[in-house]
């Protein structure tokens, strides 16, 4: 009983971790206009900077699990979690392109380390468990995301300086990450254990999962950081209307992966990913034809509706899909959060050469392929029912 209390008391320290995490991403993305207004940016020049973030994400990924072997994964955790929420602070401070595009890399390279060490530990409390709980952890970080989001919005439309927004929220979601680490698994390697291999190329049967997550993620990435930018500057929204865009993308994605176990267990990954796509496509229609900023937001809230759900079930797939579930697993996460990093820069570039609304019909195309490609999914369902009953698993205990 103590065991299980235990691991509940992790799974909860594991959930609030990745709620602080989404809670930065939520207030970088509300605050983006401000940045490109700061440094004096147009839109092409504003989605170079932010392409910087996925590159020092894909060079920092990797070091994530030789740190955790280094420093064990509770201390990786919480110095790389304290790393990403002070890292925050920087893009306000850039007041031109270059200095912009050197935050963005830093922002992106601690986005992508806390990314890998909290998910790594995320699937150790699963498996403590013996039950899925990724969807859920996942809905908290939509939720954190929300409420980061929310505070962005409320910031932006009393007028209040980004510098000093993103400097009150880095101290205070700092504290929380860095306590909320003192009950995560402490997981170290045997004496005699390698460290981690530096990069791991995704097995073949991981790769079409892996484009539907591209897909999904794609959509979430340009909606995260784009969907501000495009009322306001096609819309003509003022700045608290815009950034209460981003904040009911987020609202959709929060409450669609909360409850997504439960729709899952009811119609199976297939038909929920394919229904998911509808309303994804439906809401990027919605984007491009809109003519009022309520349109739009509508339009951005189906499309978080639609692709909620659709990256727990590519990890489920993936460990399901061959011989190797941790490789496989690994190359499906990379796939898909490089999505989300390279989505901001690719619809900048896009918008520079053609329109906002042309980059968000790319982004409605990509979501038609959610519906397509759904049925490589089924490997999850497949590996649901070979599950052991939650409540005939036994609590594994800690590794040696």
């Amino acid at each position: 009983m103590e065991d299980m209390r235990g691991v509940r008391r992790a799974r909860y320290a594991v959930a609030t971790v990745f709620a602080v995490h989404g809670a930065v991403t939520g207030s970088f993305a509300t605050r983006v206009p401000w940045v490109q207004d700061h440094a004096s940016l147009g839109t092409g020049r504003l989605g170079f900077a932010l392409a910087f973030t996925a590159l020092g994400a894909s060079c920092a990924m990797p070091l994530a699990g030789r740190i955790s072997h280094r420093f064990g994964s509770r201390d990786a955790l919480r110095g790389l979690i304290a790393l990403w929420t002070l890292s925050l602070v920087l893009p306000a401070l850039a007041p031109n392109l270059p200095v912009l595009c050197l935050a963005m890399f830093t922002y992106g390279a601690c986005a992508g380390m806390a990314d890998v060490a909290m998910n790594a530990l995320g699937v150790e409390v699963e498996r403590r468990l013996g039950r899925s709980v990724m969807s859920g952890l996942h809905g908290m970080w939509s939720a954190g995301a929300l409420a980061g989001s929310a505070a962005g919005t409320l910031a932006a439309h009393l007028g209040v300086d980004a510098r000093t927004h993103f400097l009150l929220a880095s101290a205070v979601l700092t504290l929380l990450g860095v306590l909320s680490c003192a009950w995560v698994p402490d997981i170290r390697p045997t004496a005699d254990e390698e460290p981690p291999p530096r990069f791991a190329l995704p097995p073949r049967s991981a790769l079409l999962i892996g484009m539907v997550g591209f897909c999904a993620v794609f959509a979430e990435g340009a909606s995260l950081d784009w969907s501000a930018v495009f009322l306001r500057n096609r819309l003509d929204g003022s700045a608290g209307l815009a950034a209460a865009s981003t904040t009911a993308f987020m609202l959709t994605m929060a409450v669609a992966r909360i409850a997504g176990d439960a729709v899952v267990n009811r119609f199976g990954a297939v038909r929920t990913v394919r229904a998911g796509g509808v309303l994804a496509v439906l809401g990027g229609l919605l984007v491009v034809l809109a003519g009022r900023p309520a349109v739009a937001m509508g339009g951005f809230a189906l499309t978080g509706l639609g692709i909620a759900v659709v990256v727990p079930l590519c990890f489920a797939a993936a460990g399901h899909a061959g011989p190797n579930p941790s490789q496989a697993i690994a190359g499906v996460a990379t796939i898909t959060y490089t999505s989300g990093l390279i989505a901001p820069g690719l619809i900048g570039g896009v918008a520079q050469a053609t329109s906002l609304v042309v980059s968000f019909g790319v982004v409605t195309a990509l979501a038609c392929g959610l519906v397509a490609c759904a049925g490589v999914l089924r490997s999850a369902e497949r590996g649901v029912e070979r599950e052991v009953s939650p409540r005939a698993a036994a609590v594994p205990g800690p590794r040696p």
